[in-house]
Order: C-alpha cells, then structure tokens, then sequence
C-alpha cells in the first residue's frame, strides 16, 4: 500500500476493527466498526490518506494502541 501518510494498515473482519500506521508519527490507532466494505474501499483508494481523511477519521471511534516514541 504505497501512501506517503500511512505506513500500514490491518483489519479483524469479525472484530471489524482497523489497525493504521502512521509514517510521521509511528503511531498506531484502533477503529472500531469499520464495516469490510469501508476496508475494501480504503484498500482500493487512489489516495489513501484522503480516502481516511474523508471516510475513517472522525467516523469511527479509535483509541492510540502504539506509536515509536512509546519505545
């Protein structure tokens, strides 16, 4: 998934929560309820970062689970 904003992503379809990882950060956020079509849709975007600018953040609630400067 090449995007200059986003290092990574993972998804628990049954769990339905999405893992991101963020390049300038290195910090990661669990969303909650993101339904496997806003995952595909993510996975399938042009611009990823837009895509979760547009779609993810602000619509789902997320906590921070990890980031670099916790190490």
């Amino acid at each position: 998934m090449p995007s200059t904003s986003i290092r990574k992503t993972e998804y628990h379809p049954t769990r339905r929560i999405l893992s991101v990882w963020f390049v300038a950060s290195g910090k990661c956020y669990e969303f909650e309820g993101v339904p496997p079509e806003t995952f595909a849709a993510f996975r399938a975007a042009f611009a990823k970062g837009r895509f979760f600018n547009d779609h993810i953040r602000n619509h789902f609630r997320y906590r921070r689970i990890s980031g670099e400067d916790d190490i």
